[in-house]
């Protein structure tokens, strides 16, 4: 077996996929062997996401992970392409506001759960008749699926109901020998995580990135390569027997 190519022949799906964290595993997957495809909702940023791979083991189409038949399509359109499904990695995401329970929106709520929570839902209701056995379903949670926060409802409630479709999944799917985790990310160096400390610092009255370091013990945002390398731990056979799992990529920020 060859070491350096973690994921050779393997078939994997990725959501969010003009994300920084979308990208950054699309790219390894790539250079582990993987044939790739990137879905997100903005075909031009999907477009950008796609040219630095390999046109011969990578393919990108729009999709909305809230929409049913939306998310059919692109699990047909993946098979059709190269067979069964090795690896899904459910990583939309939005975010919503930060806001006292009374003055929360309603139909902010409603689309953070859409994405998050309908979306990782519909992803894997129509991925795993296509997998093979032996695959891989990672779900991308993030820190707040660890934790509470006063303002976040939307986006914490949403990533814990995320934990809890992996742990059915995890169950349902292990005479397959198919693992289900999840991965909780803490804050990350991108446009997502900026928009969050922005959003923040409204409220708190100071610089939102500078309060995130504060609170990480390792004193820094992550990055997305560093996400991305534990994904790949989760979709490869190094974690052959890890299934149910919530795997922290946080900085302590969690402990």
């Amino acid at each position: 077996m060859n070491l350096a190519r973690q994921l050779e022949g393997k078939t994997c799906l990725v959501t969010g996929g003009a994300g920084s964290i979308g990208r950054a595993t699309a790219r390894l997957f790539v250079e582990q062997g993987a044939r790739v495809m990137l879905v997100d909702l903005d075909a031009a940023a999907l477009q950008r996401a796609a040219e630095p791979l390999d046109p011969e083991c990578s393919a990108w189409m729009t999709a909305d992970v809230s929409d049913e038949a939306s998310v059919r399509d692109a699990i047909a359109a993946t098979a059709q392409r190269w067979g069964g499904i090795d690896v899904l990695f459910s990583n939309a995401g939005n975010f919503g506001v930060v806001r006292p329970i009374a003055e929360y929106p309603l139909d902010v709520f409603e689309a953070v759960h859409a994405v998050h929570v309908r979306g990782a839902f519909l992803m894997c209701k129509h991925a795993v008749p296509k997998m093979n056995d032996g695959g891989s379903i990672v779900i991308n949670s993030s820190v707040a699926g660890t934790r509470g926060d006063p303002g976040v409802y939307a986006y914490i409630t949403a990533k814990h109901a995320q934990v809890g479709l992996m742990r059915c999944l995890a169950k349902e799917l292990a005479p397959r020998r198919i693992r289900v985790n999840t991965i909780h990310p803490g804050p990350i160096a991108n446009c997502f995580q900026l928009a969050v400390e922005q959003d923040l610092q409204g409220i708190i009255g100071r610089d939102g990135t500078q309060f995130f370091d504060e609170i990480i013990p390792m004193g820094r945002h992550g990055t997305p390569d560093e996400i991305a390398h534990s994904v790949l731990y989760l979709a490869s056979a190094q974690s052959s027997f890890t299934t149910g799992t919530m795997l922290a990529v946080d900085g302590g920020m969690s402990a």
